[in-house]
């Protein structure tokens, strides 16, 4: 199973909720719409919480989607529905100077 990982920032000037709110009722429905999105297996995004004591959140978002393959992840980012389509909108909500990208292969350590 591969996993890629992404540390979202917001735009400048954009609240945290307007941020959440904008990848779940614009930019999420514009990703499942184009039909490469069926070689994701699980695809979550996480938010920041207030959590005394440990600083604040060095970014606004994560985002982990699975796949069952390398070849299955370059079918949907590399096609030419998500770059058309999915990709121009990122810098509707996202500062694209900032963030991260990880591709990995997932060891789960403790289960349960």
């Amino acid at each position: 199973m591969i996993k890629l990982l992404f540390t979202l920032k917001r735009r400048a000037g954009m609240s945290q909720q307007a941020f959440e709110d904008y990848r779940r009722d614009v930019h999420v429905p514009l990703l499942l719409a184009i039909p490469e999105a069926q070689y994701m297996r699980r695809f979550v995004v996480s938010y920041p919480i207030p959590a005394p004591g440990f600083g604040e959140p060095s970014y606004d978002a994560v985002v982990e989607t699975w796949f069952d393959s390398l070849d299955d992840l370059k079918a949907l980012f590399f096609s030419e529905n998500f770059q058309t389509k999915v990709e121009p909108d990122h810098s509707n909500f996202l500062d694209m100077t900032q963030g991260g990208i990880l591709v990995s292969e997932e060891l789960v350590l403790i289960e349960g």
